[in-house]
């Protein structure tokens, strides 16, 4: 038989989501008579690649998509290491990490959606050159600026440019601006991010290490912030007099969570703490860093990653606000939000001259009681 013969004889489906073309599928099988075939239904592009708190709390989008198209293939654009936070999630059917490959590949599909959430100009531009029969979010114009694709994105468009509205009239959380971005009602779904029992194990030996694992309550304190805003944490002496006060009042353990840019930082705290916090390293994988974040029963956090996978992981979260809004996060009842009262708060600046920034002016007190108040709901 002649392999043109064969082709027609075998009827390929590549329309199958376990269809691959390049190796035989799972079921080793071939289409023809396969009781495993499965048609993607709805081909579902979201770009969204950075940065990885929002990759996650873009997470809440997944359940409404499978509810509204329960036959359907998602594909998710993301940048590393973010992908760590969407894989084995089993309402994505492929993680592409942003490469030259990726985008190469994406180039000669076609999609029915394109759900294009992320403002980087990269991301903007393959998504409007991508192929797809209804695209919502952000694309980038002929003058190659960024522009809304729908109307129901022109809010969060203007959102971006227009300080008024960020930060003293929206009233938005992130994941309501979303929904109505990509044309979904909002029904309070909240982020997806799931810990194998290899990570599980992972934080658990940790604990047991430090002498933790005993322990009922654990404070995590996130030092981190990122690069990108100007005095977004607080500052090392007063992260110290925070863990004084945990320890003289609480008797509570104190676990230091950060990435390698707080690797000195957190080194420098827990040797001037002297035994009142224990520095948990800061050269995790990002889900490592994750499980380590869900062994504690309460996170102390500026608005940033561990934050957000504080909030995946339904853990109580006190989250610190200075130079960002914190009317688009939601802690889902779960927590309490400290407010700086200063008034050029919020800016997004990268930068700060004043002598005393909005961070500076959050109370530790306030803080603590917080803490507190959360620890002994808890217990």
């Amino acid at each position: 038989m002649s392999i043109s013969s064969k082709m027609k004889k075998i009827k390929i489906k590549s329309d199958c989501r376990y269809f691959d073309g390049s190796r035989p599928c799972k079921f080793r099988r071939l289409c023809l008579g396969c009781k495993q075939y499965s048609p993607m239904g709805k081909r579902i592009l979201i770009v969204k690649m950075a940065s990885a708190g929002d990759v996650l709390r873009t997470t809440a989008l997944l359940p409404a998509l499978k509810n509204k198209y329960s036959q359907s293939y998602i594909t998710w654009l993301v940048r590393d290491p973010a992908n760590e936070l969407l894989e084995g999630n089993n309402l994505i059917d492929r993680v592409l990490i942003y490469n030259l490959e990726s985008v190469l590949a994406l180039l000669a599909e076609e999609f029915d959606f394109i759900f294009s959430l992320d403002k980087a100009p990269e991301a903007c531009a393959l998504a409007t050159l991508v192929r797809a029969g209804n695209k919502r979010g952000f694309g980038m114009d002929a003058k190659g600026k960024i522009s809304p694709f729908n109307k129901e994105s022109e809010y969060a468009f203007i959102l971006g440019v227009d300080d008024e509205l960020k930060f003293y009239e929206n009233k938005k959380t992130y994941q309501q601006i979303m929904f109505d971005m990509v044309k979904l009602k909002y029904s309070g779904e909240k982020y997806e991010l799931g810990l194998d029992r290899k990570e599980i194990d992972y934080s658990y030996k940790f604990l047991r290490q430090n002498g933790l694992a005993k322990n009922k309550s654990i404070i995590g304190i996130n030092t981190g912030s990122g690069k990108v805003f100007a005095n977004k944490n607080l500052k090392p002496a007063d992260i110290l007099k925070l863990i004084s006060l945990i320890h003289k009042r609480l008797n509570v353990p104190v676990l230091l969570l950060g990435g390698p840019l707080e690797q000195d930082i957190n080194k420098n705290l827990a040797r001037r703490a002297k035994g009142m916090a224990i520095n948990s390293g800061c050269q995790h994988s990002l889900i490592r860093f994750a499980a380590l974040v869900n062994s504690c029963s309460l996170l102390i956090s500026a608005d940033t990653l561990a934050m957000h996978i504080a909030i995946a992981l339904k853990k109580p979260v006190i989250a610190l606000f200075g130079p960002t809004c914190h009317q688009e996060i939601d802690l889902f009842g779960r927590g309490e939000k400290i407010i700086s009262p200063a008034v050029c708060s919020p800016c997004y600046r990268n930068r700060c001259n004043k002598a005393v920034t909005c961070m500076d002016r959050i109370s530790l007190e306030d803080i603590y009681r917080a803490a507190e108040r959360v620890i002994n709901k808890k217990n």
